[in-house]
């Protein structure tokens, strides 16, 4: 192989890898903390650009009264509990400012669409989820595929079937040995690699962060000790939601968005959250290189079978895990 088209498919490979690092730190994040997969993270990192577009051709997308439904929702479900329906009735309101906002000044659509879709995760999972404490993995698989189609389709209600291209925070490209690498993937990448780190010191420095790891360890012992289950939850879908999202706007202006490509992105973030055994942090990150890599090479050597091939990782590693596991059993 030519040395320049090495160097080509590995930045295309290493930045499509980031994107699925990033999903799959969400998924493994959600899971170790809800035993929930979290298969409507796709449509929720589509929604956040598709929302940035729509607000920059001065339109309110149907994502702002989505999210505001949701926390009203919500509010009507914990309506005895003190003043938080209050504060969710404010954080309704201040999502549907929020998009008004972002409609009307173009330089604040990209803050506004990561504002209007963050509240969709944690909400989510109040109302769908939460009623649910004692379900078992499979319980919540099939709660998630549903919600996954419901998004879907609100997603082709929203933002229509066509494709959208968003210009880009970081234009131009860079020179890299040689190599003509966008700028924008070079963002992504940094994006990605600060979020990391963002994401060690949450879970080693901050409390939230330490009763999240708790409460992924033993729930049990995480409500003996005075740890609220639930809020851990809602805390790991806000976090994911806000990483998916944020990878979304990120990697949206190197490829058009439309609302039905969420679903096979959270595959691939899925391949990689199964790399790293749905447990590990620094696995799903390699794992998200390691296919982001193998999904570039392979478009260039087979391309009409590099979803195939992507998604064929998956039986190795199953295998591997199945013969290394010792114990197979569900949790309490």
């Amino acid at each position: 192989m030519d040395p320049l088209i090495f160097g080509f498919l590995l930045s295309d490979g290493l930045i499509n890898g980031a994107l699925y690092a990033l999903v799959a730190l969400a998924l493994v994040l959600v899971f170790a903390v809800t035993r929930a997969i979290l298969i409507p993270l796709g449509e929720w990192v589509l929604f956040a650009p598709l929302t940035q577009a729509m607000l920059l051709e001065g339109k309110l997308p149907g994502t702002v009264w989505l999210s505001a439904g949701l926390l009203l929702i919500w509010a009507g479900l914990d309506r005895r509990r003190g003043r938080t329906p209050l504060w969710l009735f404010l954080a309704a309101l201040g999502v549907v400012g929020v998009g008004f906002l972002g409609r009307s000044v173009p330089a604040l659509a990209f803050l506004a669409a990561l504002l209007v879709v963050l509240p969709i995760g944690p909400a989510s999972f109040r109302i769908f989820f939460e009623p649910l404490p004692g379900a078992s993995v499979l319980v919540y698989l099939i709660l998630a595929v549903g919600l996954h189609f419901v998004f879907q389709g609100l997603g082709l209600a929203f933002f229509g079937p066509e494709q959208f291209r968003l210009p880009a925070l970081w234009p131009g490209e860079a020179a890299l040995a040689g190599l003509p690498v966008p700028r924008q993937g070079i963002l992504l990448i940094l994006a990605a690699a600060v979020l990391m780190v963002l994401l060690y010191l949450f879970f080693r420095r901050s409390l939230y962060g330490k009763a999240l790891r708790a409460a992924a360890v033993n729930r049990i012992g995480a409500r003996l000790a005075g740890i609220s289950v639930r809020e851990a939850g809602r805390v790991a879908f806000l976090l994911a939601t806000g990483i998916g999202a944020l990878a979304g706007l990120l990697v949206a202006p190197l490829s058009n968005a439309s609302y039905e490509m969420g679903f096979l992105l959270g595959l691939k973030g899925f391949v990689a959250a199964i790399v790293a055994g749905l447990v590990s942090y620094p696995l799903a990150v390699a794992g998200g290189v390691l296919v982001g890599v193998l999904e570039s090479f392979s478009s260039f050597f087979a391309s009409a079978y590099k979803e195939a091939i992507v998604f064929a990782l998956l039986l190795p590693v199953l295998a591997w895990r199945s013969v290394s596991s010792r114990v197979l059993e569900e949790e309490e």
